[in-house]
């Protein structure tokens, strides 16, 4: 028999591949630019005995890791520099605190001139429009262009699917899935399963992107089966804070979150605040989770420069100590890992003698903010030991470091950024490690402290209080 070919059809405006001959590209909408090519790009081929063969990584197309613009400066941020062709996202979080919202912006500003489908299972075709009039999208090319399918139904969305070919598929949500080869009960973690693997499939295939939405147990990890987590290429975690007034006034902010990226780092988070126009990213972070205040510092209150990602953010920590109710103490810390503060804790009694064990402990992060980064520690130190000596630390002063279990202080990534962020904020000092840059080395506002011991004489002016302070 003729060998046959593997043939697809490449816009030679914008690179965008389809499996069929179309009259008009779905990606930049320019007509009869789609031209026959060989499918040389193609990750799985077939040999002339009908038998798989592997595909050299100098025949890869490079097009096939091209992103495109979410329109969203903090989603792109979280996904690694943008949507990336191909992939698949789940975005988790509780029910009522922005999934939707959040889709109908990225169906908003997507940087794209094809089709976008926007399939709701939960909401009608209505409620989408007035939630769009609310949040300001208004504008006729961008309400062209993204189409409303509200069904749950698989092989009716596949249909859709096939017949205006978009290139984003936002999917909302994937509890209300259902295909009748996976039973009759949507919901079920067979439906899940396989109603998102067809849809991943059908993306991948067709050169578009999915989003698909989850809901969260009271646990806070995604309902259903945890395989959906490893079928798709990023994983989204959508978190609230409780309401705080900082130096912005009263703040609702949202959390972005990757807890798994095939296409990027997962250190960085995205920044919303929740308004009557839905979200809005939050670009400048600076004194998002700073408390205003006139004067001094009340004790058990350090302002510590953290990273999240590559951005600087200063976060008010806060600490309290109180007498154990019982034999034993415990420590109530929901924003950093109690684990952490325990470790620094345990330090300072061993190194400064200041008496912990005997007292319950409470510790936040003003503005809900969770942090999991290291360079916490001494500032969580410094508060703890105003909070338990009841000396204020001084209000023009930001603290980053590692505290080890020997006392020392452990240099931090990016000390001159954090610096530079204090700085122009309105901070005159700035107390950190030793680092082996000499760029660091020379920054006038930094004052180096080795140790814990040190860095409380540094702050208190050589003066170490009596022990008598520790009631």
């Amino acid at each position: 028999m003729k060998k046959q070919k593997t043939l697809i059809y490449r816009c030679s405006s914008c690179g965008h591949e389809e499996p069929k001959w179309l009259g008009r590209c779905p990606e930049c909408r320019e007509w009869n630019t789609l031209t026959e090519a060989a499918a040389k790009n193609e990750s799985r081929q077939v040999s002339k005995n009908g038998l798989p063969q592997t595909l050299p990584l100098s025949t890869v197309n490079p097009m096939e890791g091209s992103r495109i613009g979410s329109g969203i400066g903090e989603l792109d941020r979280v996904l690694g520099g943008g949507i990336m062709k191909r992939s698949a996202v789940l975005v988790g979080g509780e029910p009522g605190i922005g999934k939707s919202t959040l889709l109908l912006h990225l169906a908003a500003a997507t940087e794209t001139k094809g089709r976008i489908l926007y399939v709701s299972g939960e909401e009608s075709a209505g409620q989408l429009k007035l939630r769009a009039d609310r949040l300001g999208i208004n504008s006729k090319s961008c309400l062209e262009r993204i189409e409303i399918f509200c069904s749950g139904n698989l092989e009716e969305i596949e249909t859709v699917l096939n017949n205006i070919k978009p290139v984003l598929v936002l999917v909302d949500s994937a509890q209300t899935l259902f295909s009748a080869d996976a039973g009759s009960i949507s919901g079920t973690v067979n439906q899940m399963k396989f109603c998102s693997y067809e849809l991943i499939n059908w993306v991948k295939e067709h050169d578009a992107t999915l989003f698909l939405t989850a809901h969260v147990t009271k646990e806070g990890f995604i309902a259903g089966p945890k395989t959906l987590e490893h079928m798709v290429d990023t994983v989204i975690y959508f978190e609230q804070n409780d309401k705080t007034s900082g130096m912005s006034g009263t703040v609702d902010c949202r959390f972005l979150r990757a807890v798994k990226n095939r296409f990027g780092s997962i250190d960085e988070i995205g920044i919303f605040t929740m308004g009557e126009h839905g979200l809005s990213p939050v670009e400048d972070t600076g004194r998002l989770f700073l408390v205003r205040r006139d004067g001094e510092l009340p004790a058990g209150v350090a302002t510590a420069a953290v990273l999240e990602g590559t951005r600087t953010i200063l976060v008010e920590i806060q600490a309290l100590t109180i007498p154990a109710k019982g034999t034993i103490s415990r420590v109530f810390s929901d924003r950093i890992d109690s684990g952490r503060v325990s470790r620094v804790s345990a330090a300072l009694e061993k190194h400064l003698g200041l008496r912990l064990s005997d007292q319950d402990i409470y510790i936040n992060a003003a503005g809900g903010i969770r942090i999991t980064e290291v360079g916490v520690e001494l500032a969580l130190a410094c508060a703890l030991y105003s909070a338990r000596t009841g000396l204020p630390l001084p209000a023009d002063l930001v603290i980053a470091g590692e505290l080890s279990l020997t006392g020392e202080i452990r240099p931090v990534q990016r000390l001159a950024a954090r610096v530079k962020t204090a700085v122009n904020l309105g901070y005159s000092s700035f107390l950190g490690p030793a680092t082996e840059s000499q760029q660091d080395q020379t920054i006038p506002e930094l004052k180096v402290s080795k140790n814990i011991k040190s860095a409380v004489k540094i702050i208190y002016n050589n003066v170490h209080p009596n022990e008598k302070n520790n009631n």
